[in-house]
């Protein structure tokens, strides 16, 4: 079992979770909530200049919890950092601008890229990784048993034998798909990559307990391990815009109501063009631009 081993943790429906979270903003690349209070900020002092990021980087603490995983990232001899750390409860406590460089990524390379500190925003889940099996128990590397129930056996991408892996925890993974959806948007990311894409030969995260395939399809609107020729509908009423962006017009045909049947012809960081298949307030042959967020795979 690989990149989706923990699918099944996912027993309610994504989007309708999203709609009624509550919304979060960024403000000075800083995150609030939607009322415009801030989410915890702990500065670290492990950052570089300034950052125009292309991607979105997912790891995870390999720490016994997030307040500890936070302690260590702001403390200077560390010399790593990240922008945001995720506990198992949900909550986010930030740790860098979005604008300026964490220290996450170490040596890596990506589509060209060498040291992907310098484009990417890093976010750290907080999570034990790999684990040992001693008898019936499940240990972390720094000696604690993990609840069975809280463990999948799969072999990682990069390798043959299946060991354990820490599950991530529903509620932590719907705010990371709710924060990373909000990166994608604000910054116009490319993609969501893992820490394990960008230095294979050292990094095994976030490991095969993430999600990566149905991130990047939520995301991005495309599903990798998909055929070209998949269909999509709309997840919810979806508005259809000119261009790439929520800043270019809406096409009169506006909301598309939800299930409508759409053909993806391109990508664009988050942003889809697609054909419109069903005729929508009586136009037919309609194309244009929408949030690939919201659209869903139905084959």
């Amino acid at each position: 079992m690989q990149g989706n081993a923990s699918l099944g943790i996912f027993n309610v429906d994504i989007i309708e979770f999203i709609k009624g979270y509550a919304c979060m903003k960024i403000i000075d690349h800083r995150l609030y909530h939607d009322d415009e209070t801030p989410y915890p900020f702990r500065p670290s002092p492990n950052i570089g200049g300034e950052l125009n990021p292309d991607y979105l980087v997912m790891h995870y603490t390999a720490g016994r919890n997030a307040e500890q995983s936070v302690n260590w990232l702001t403390n200077r001899t560390a010399k790593a950092s990240a922008h945001l750390v995720i506990g198992r409860d949900a909550s986010i406590t930030q740790l860098v601008e979005f604008n300026r460089v964490a220290w996450h990524a170490g040596r890596s390379q990506w589509q060209g890229l060498k040291g992907l500190n310098k484009y990417s925003i890093g976010i750290e889940l907080d999570n034990t990784g790999p684990l040992t099996r001693s008898g019936d128990q499940w240990l972390a590397w720094f000696g604690d048993a993990i609840a069975p129930e809280s463990v999948i056996e799969a072999a990682h991408k990069f390798e043959d034998k299946a060991k354990g892996w820490q599950l991530y925890t529903p509620e932590q993974l719907f705010v990371a798909l709710e924060v990373s959806g909000l990166l994608a948007e604000h910054y116009n990311l490319k993609d969501i990559i893992g820490h394990e894409d960008i230095a294979p030969r050292r990094k095994r995260d976030p490991g095969p307990a993430f999600p990566m395939d149905t991130f990047r399809a939520r995301l991005f609107g495309r599903d990798e391990t998909a055929e070209d020729d998949a269909d999509y509908e709309t997840a919810a009423n979806l508005n259809i815009r000119t261009g790439a962006g929520s800043n270019f017009g809406t096409l009169p045909v506006s909301p598309l109501p939800e299930g409508t049947r759409l053909d993806v012809l391109k990508h664009q960081g988050s942003w889809v063009m697609v054909d419109v298949l069903d005729t929508v307030n009586g136009e037919m042959d309609v194309q244009g631009w929408v949030h690939g967020r919201y659209i869903r795979r139905t084959s």
